[in-house]
């Protein structure tokens, strides 16, 4: 994990000089923005997966060589972003030449990787008792949420209308995939995040996604070491419940970008979505404390009569 964190550090390090002393933008941004976030995303998880490990029990072996090919992978993507700001280019979808076509096939299998890694580390938790239960179904259901909002990632890669129309005329197709959804890449968008405020973006839900891990663990370290009138029973049920709100607003937010509509601006459909989701959380959140508080009220006491 120091080693994840040092090589991290020293890309977002780099990433930061490069905002201050760089003007140049990147599609709509600063050159060094998105090195940056990657920097800081990719070393979070990367940490967060190689702690998750740590709650193996057994296969040291194998255990020593997913962390640091965890760290490899680290740096293959902090040094894919740094040296495409570094020329002045997008660093994702770049197909314009064999070196930049190359680097973004480096960097995707360097992504891929980490992900069987996670994989892989949700199955010997799966196998192996983690103790407490609610700490132990967050660190699984929280890399499930992962798994899936994967998807948006391949949505992401594919080629849009826009490009294969232009195939079409040229024959040739420097830039495959987007992160938008309708607008082109580069419009109008969040401070620091730069999801797009102008039409759908898939880099919300997967956003969303990815970092629901690190939701669903200090949710399930703060049940183990919070309130004492829930039972071990109901600590996990609010993981669960937690983790199918994390799933189902994940599954939401990608419908959302899939119709071209910003994440800033919900339409009814969306709107009544989001709060159908709340309403069934807030409900099942209920129910598991006011079992909590049925099932551990103190017994009357019986007087002989």
């Amino acid at each position: 994990m120091v080693a994840t964190a040092i090589v991290a550090g020293a890309f977002l390090l780099v990433a930061l000089v490069g905002l201050v002393v760089d003007p140049r933008e990147i599609t709509g941004q600063p050159a060094w923005a998105k090195p940056a976030r990657f920097a800081f995303s990719f070393g979070l998880f990367a940490v967060t997966l190689i702690w998750l490990m740590s709650f193996v029990r057994g296969h040291a072996r194998l255990v020593t060589v997913m962390s640091w090919t965890a760290v490899v992978c680290v740096a293959v993507e902090g040094a894919g972003g740094t040296w495409a700001a570094a020329e002045g280019t997008t660093s994702h979808f770049n197909f314009t030449s064999t070196v930049t076509g190359t680097r973004i096939l480096v960097m995707l299998l360097a992504s891929l990787v980490l992900l069987a890694i996670g994989l892989v580390t949700v199955f010997l938790l799966l196998r192996k008792g983690v103790q407490p239960p609610a700490l132990a179904w967050a660190l699984r259901l929280g890399m499930v949420t992962v798994i899936v909002s994967m998807v948006a990632v391949y949505l992401m890669v594919q080629s849009t209308p826009a490009q294969e129309a232009a195939a079409d005329l040229t024959g040739e197709m420097p830039y495959v995939g987007a992160h938008t959804i309708g607008p082109p890449d580069g419009g109008p968008g969040l401070p620091v995040t730069n999801f797009s405020t102008v039409g759908g973006d898939w880099r919300v839900p997967h956003f969303f996604g990815v970092h629901s891990l690190q939701a669903l663990i200090l949710l399930g370290l703060f049940l183990t070491l919070g309130p004492r009138p829930l039972g071990p029973r109901h600590r996990t049920a609010l993981v669960w419940i937690a983790a199918a709100c994390c799933l189902g607003l994940t599954g939401i937010l990608t419908w959302q970008a899939h119709r071209g509509q910003p994440f800033t601006a919900p339409d009814s459909a969306t709107g009544l979505a989001l709060a159908a989701l709340a309403v069934v959380v807030a409900a099942a959140t209920t129910a598991v404390f006011l079992h909590a508080r049925t099932t551990q009220r103190p017994p009357t006491p019986q007087h002989p009569g």
